[in-house]
């Protein structure tokens, strides 16, 4: 996950180039030549990644495993499956290139498509190797893995139809598209998005080590409750995208007036979007929860913290949409400084909370991290709407 940039740049860079077409619709190779090497170099750079990460996979395993702090069982058992599970990583990372691509130039049916056809064979194939080739644990990884690879297969079909090019084509390199120029763009914005991406997912973590450090009981309460947030960040992220799509193609136009409209619109539909889910979660909790265990204590200390996993998408639904118009706008250094100023403040904050309230501070930090990135994100895009400065948020 700390690799997803390459949704994030792909998505900003297309929608760029979009919005800098006379017409939305692509008519000829020409115009598809720069939205095609958009995808080109995002899915050679997930090969890249993808292969340092397979010659490191032993280390990696071993390192993150420690540093989550598993119990001997937990641990033989998530290694078993991350073994299997790498070698769809390759797969995994060109997913996120494609999910950008489509996202970036509104091609949300494509971006369907490919995700439900993908968690649709997981499940057929998973069940299958689970329950009818009895492989336990590992066929829940292999299950994965086939359907990762399957749907990069469905998405290069996606891709051909969408641009109209002939499979030879489609995988044709255009020189002018890979220059020095356009790959060091490209590489400084992913890492700025990585560097991001990083804390994101060290945050994350570090909410799981001190939920795995207050024991199994609260660590499976915990895991159970921050699904809440994963299930409700489909739906927040619909509208992310489509904050992404219409700033990143208003910023290849410089037209602000229309960008300002963008994020003011984007804003109110996302905080209604995010009260309706905290309705939803508020009615459907204690059927959710029943759902989720059979174990009395499990149960139990979930019933006692609901109401934190409630709110959570009220709580967190202004980080998703922010986070849509800044990588809209592909500021990669905004991006990137707002997660540094983000990881001074939350880390010794957590560690407070969590020394002051145990369990509760958990959840408190958990509040935090999201609220975080919502008001540093806001000083920012505040600070270049007083100013007048918004092309300064976008790189040239």
């Amino acid at each position: 996950m700390s690799f997803n940039f390459l949704q994030y740049a792909s998505s900003g860079l297309s929608a760029q180039a979009l919005g800098q077409l006379a017409d939305s619709d692509i008519k000829s190779p020409q115009q598809a030549s720069p939205l095609l090497s958009i995808l080109q170099r995002a899915l050679l750079l997930a090969v890249m990644i993808g292969l340092v990460l397979l010659i490191a996979k032993p280390w990696l395993i071993d390192f993150g495993l420690k540093a989550l702090s598993a119990n001997p069982a937990s641990g033989v058992a998530a290694k078993t499956y991350l073994d299997v599970r790498f070698w769809g990583v390759i797969a995994e990372l060109m997913n996120f290139a494609f999910i950008g691509w489509f996202a970036g130039q509104g091609k949300t049916r494509y971006m369907l498509y490919q995700q439900g056809f993908i968690a649709v064979l997981n499940i057929i194939l998973t069940l299958f190797f689970v329950y009818g080739m009895q492989l336990d644990i590992v066929g829940v990884a292999l299950g994965t893995t086939i359907a990762f690879w399957s749907g990069v297969v469905l998405a290069l079909w996606l891709s051909r139809q969408h641009l109209k090019l002939t499979w030879a084509a489609l995988f044709k390199v255009d020189p002018q598209h890979f220059t020095k120029d356009k790959m060091l763009r490209l590489f400084s914005l992913n890492k700025d998005i990585f560097i991001r991406t990083l804390i994101l997912t060290l945050s994350f973590a570090w909410i799981t080590r001190l939920s795995a450090q207050s024991g199994d009981l609260v660590l499976a309460a915990n895991a159970i409750l921050l699904q809440v947030l994963s299930i409700s960040a489909f739906a927040l992220d619909g509208v992310a995208v489509s904050a992404e799509t219409l700033s990143g193609q208003a910023a290849g136009r410089r037209d602000w007036p229309r960008f300002r409209l963008i994020v003011k619109r984007t804003g109110v539909v996302s905080y209604a979007l995010a009260i309706v889910l905290s309705t939803i979660w508020w009615l459907a909790m204690p059927t959710y929860l029943q759902l989720m265990t059979n174990i009395e204590e499990v149960f139990a200390l979930t019933k006692a913290y609901q109401g934190y996993a409630v709110l959570l998408p009220l709580v967190g639904v202004g980080a998703y949409w922010l986070d849509g118009i800044f990588f809209g706008l592909t500021a990669g250094h905004v991006i990137r400084n707002a997660a540094l100023i983000l990881a001074a403040m939350f880390f010794p904050l957590s560690w407070l909370l969590y020394q002051q309230w145990d369990m509760t501070g958990i959840w408190l930090s958990v509040w935090a991290l999201l609220l975080l990135r919502l008001f540093i994100l806001s000083g920012f895009l505040y600070h270049a709407h007083k100013t007048g400065s918004y092309e300064k948020l976008r790189p040239v």
